[in-house]
């Protein structure tokens, strides 16, 4: 019989639970369209540079395995 109680008041407690949340869920965020202002960006220059730019030349040793002196 006792476990009836329990059983009864985590499911009472679950619904209470459940029965909360919608009304006391965080608002959405919304940006307002008029503080939003446009930026433009001016990338010509970059498409112009873009030949000389320096170059970095490294050495890919990411899948060479080690060899051991005793072959193995």
């Amino acid at each position: 019989m006792r476990a009836h109680h329990v059983i009864a008041v985590v499911a009472a407690i679950l619904v209470g639970i459940g029965v909360k949340l919608p009304f006391f869920a965080a608002p959405l965020a919304e940006a307002e369209s008029r503080s939003i202002n446009s930026v433009s960006v001016d990338i010509s220059p970059l498409y112009h540079n873009i030949e000389t730019l320096p170059v970095q030349t490294f050495h890919d040793m990411s899948l060479v395995f080690p060899v051991f002196p005793d072959g193995d």
